[in-house]
């Protein structure tokens, strides 16, 4: 597995774990490096995505809830909606990753870890944020 892959699967996991139990990021990370032997490219891409994606959270939810027709955040699958949040972070923040690559990987992690529909709806979503957001606002 690519070391950007692995560190997306380590984000997303910890997302998911930010978002159910309400703890501290900063908490969840250092508890999920206790049970996660990586390399130290991987954690610090996995760090910068989750911190940017925490960070960010409240610009990346109105961007995805605009695009989410007929769907409301709080009413997601969670893990669908941690893949959105660190995919649009990608796409919105993060001019060095081609935005195909942020949207290619997220729907592999939809597919990997979601259910059967994840993939599709992850993709719908994703495709409109690049074409309708992605490049307003980016910050690098």
């Amino acid at each position: 597995m690519r070391k950007r892959t692995k560190a997306r699967e380590c984000a997303l996991q910890i997302l998911y774990q930010i978002d159910i139990r309400k703890d501290p990021p900063e908490k969840l990370i250092a508890e999920f490096w206790e049970a996660e032997e990586t390399e130290s490219e991987v954690k610090d891409f996995t760090e910068m995505i989750v911190k940017g994606t925490v960070a960010n959270t409240k610009k990346i939810d109105e961007v995805i809830s605009k695009y989410a027709s007929n769907w409301k955040l709080n009413r997601m699958a969670v893990i669908d909606r941690n893949v959105l949040r660190l995919a649009t972070y990608e796409l919105l923040f993060c001019e060095d990753i081609p935005p195909k690559v942020s949207i290619n990987e997220a729907v592999d992690l939809a597919k990997k870890f979601g259910d059967m529909e994840s993939g599709k709806f992850v993709n719908g979503i994703l495709d409109r944020i690049n074409k309708e957001e992605a490049g307003r606002g980016k910050t690098g």
